[in-house]
């Protein structure tokens, strides 16, 4: 098994508090199927940088918006995970990355 972090990008933000609720209810339920595999349900990021050779810049660079840690046999399965995640139906994104022990 290895640890890889999934890493959300775009989607929108919930108006009113009815949005925010089903938002909050179509993430629990993800989260749900994927049951053992979660290691860490991770937070949205707010405010970032980019810091490069140049200096930094505002906003991050990479515009990602949030983060999870999941257990998968492979990034295939880990990606299958990312495939149903509620950011995707927002017009999002969700990068995979396997997070190699050292």
């Amino acid at each position: 098994m290895g640890t890889f972090a999934l890493i959300y990008s775009g989607g929108s933000m919930a108006q009113t508090p009815e949005e925010q609720q089903a938002v909050m209810q179509a993430w629990t339920e993800w989260f749900g199927t994927l049951g053992e595999a979660v290691v860490q349900v991770g937070n949205p990021f707010g405010a970032s940088a980019s810091v490069s050779g140049d200096g930094v810049g505002r906003p991050g660079a990479l515009g990602a918006t949030g983060y999870s840690v999941v257990r998968a046999g492979s990034l295939d399965e880990a990606t299958g995970f990312a495939k149903s995640c509620p950011i995707i139906a927002d017009g999002g994104a969700v990068d995979v990355y396997e997070a190699l022990e050292m």
